[in-house]
């Protein structure tokens, strides 16, 4: 009986799984390029692909809009590498007075004072002129044309009417367009909501009851109209330049791009494929997944990742055991509590989020059509009645758990460990 230790909560977890049945231990790849933050950065910066550096691109009196993320995407380090940027700025002899930061929040609120100082760091902090993208102020947006999806683009006016565009971020999986990072600054970064929200809504098959295309997932651009759209929004714009980090298992910046905003977002996210895809011979019976403990199961929405990557790695119909401890309960907003809490059935919550769409709404509806497709059994100190209108069995212990599968399924069951599912991304190597 191989006894593998895996995160819930604040706790470790010794989890049961016999030798004969455990596939594997599905982990990140090692991955270290002996380097600083700040060599890491400045490599990046001095080696653009596909691109001039930015301090030749930029000239004295022209204007410089830096695009960067808001205060939940603060593992991008953006408070460690924009001083980087502004350095090379300054190189082309660019005022402080003629740049400006524009906050890609999306439809997110604003950034406070307190949490811009977080971003920009102290140094930079209240020395720069700073815009908060607001996605619902039809004032400050331009139109810009329409993509090929009937998407009607409205952009932020600082970022159309200056004369350089900077686009930073961070590069991981994403489970609409395959990575996140480059384009996703623009679209959903400084666009309309309704803009946002079309954009959105293409994850969605043409016919009622389909559900999401299949082309809709972590680690694919492929025939994916989400990525398409923005890459199209992207192309009204025309950014000079783009920086993107890409965050190690310690926190810190383990490796980063720079340059062009498609060449050099797809050397990022070939580089996110070597850190954190994970190739597998075989999809298995079971998985059981840990979201990594405290913070990242700190409730049911944050728990989302998790069950996207566990599934890559299950057969159809097969049992994902998800270790969340959901401390602070169903988390999100009240559009994901709505999905989960009031409705009974799938094509209702289908319907819902055609209605009106929102990623909130999505992930509520992606979790529960998920427990549909396979035997999802929770381990959580979630009150299992706020689930009762879902599939997903809640349990109190990894021991509760695997007797409850055990006596359904059998014990003879091919098994993936995911200790760290929320950051690991299951490949199955010669997949059609």
């Amino acid at each position: 009986m191989e006894k593998l230790n895996m995160k819930y909560g604040r706790e470790v977890i010794s989890v049961p799984i016999p030798e004969k049945n455990l596939l594997g231990v599905i982990n990140a790849n090692p991955f270290d390029l002996g380097k600083s933050e700040e060599e890491i950065i400045l490599d990046a910066l001095n080696n653009p692909i596909a691109s001039a550096k930015l301090c030749k691109l930029v000239h004295s009196g022209e204007t410089i809009c830096i695009v960067i993320s808001d205060v939940t995407r603060l593992w991008q380090r953006m408070n460690v590498y924009i001083k980087y940027i502004v350095e090379e700025l300054k190189k082309a002899e660019i005022k402080d007075e003629d740049i400006t930061f524009l906050c890609a929040a999306g439809s997110h609120r604003a950034q406070t004072e307190e949490e811009i100082k977080k971003l920009l760091g102290d140094e930079l902090a209240g020395k720069y002129k700073f815009v908060n993208h607001d996605c619902l102020d039809k004032n400050s947006l331009t139109y810009m044309g329409t993509t090929t999806y009937n998407n009607p683009i409205y952009l932020n006016k600082t970022a159309v009417e200056i004369d350089h565009v900077i686009l930073t971020g961070g590069i991981v999986y994403h489970f609409l367009v395959g990575w996140g990072g480059g384009r996703k600054s623009v679209l959903p970064g400084i666009s309309a909501y309704e803009t946002i929200m079309n954009n959105h809504e293409l994850s969605l098959s043409k016919d009622l009851g389909k559900g999401t295309l299949p082309s809709i997932k972590s680690g694919n651009i492929k025939d994916n109209p989400v990525h398409n759209d923005m890459l199209q929004a992207v192309n009204f714009l025309k950014p000079t330049f783009m920086f993107n980090s890409i965050i190690g298992s310690n926190g810190k910046i383990c490796a980063a791009v720079a340059g062009n905003y498609i060449k050099a977002h797809e050397e990022g996210c070939r580089i996110v494929d070597k850190k954190d895809g994970v190739y597998i011979n075989e999809l298995a019976d079971m998985v059981i997944a840990s979201a990594a403990g405290y913070p990242k199961d700190i409730n049911f929405y944050q728990s989302i990742k998790t069950v996207m990557n566990a599934v890559e790695a299950l057969k159809p119909g097969g049992t994902m055991i998800l270790m969340s401890e959901c401390s602070e309960g169903l988390g999100g907003d009240q559009d994901v509590k709505d999905m989960l809490l009031n409705y009974t059935n799938t094509l209702d919550r289908e319907k819902a989020l055609r209605e009106k769409y929102t990623i909130a709404k999505f992930v509520g509806y992606y979790t529960c059509n998920i427990a549909d497709k396979y035997n999802f059994i929770l381990v959580s100190n979630l009150d299992k009645e706020l689930l009762k209108n879902t599939n997903i069995k809640v349990v109190k212990t990894i021991e509760e758990a695997l007797d409850i599968v055990y006596k359904e399924k059998g014990e003879n069951l091919t098994t993936y460990a995911m200790p760290y599912a929320a950051n690991t991304f299951p490949i199955l190597k010669n997949k059609n």
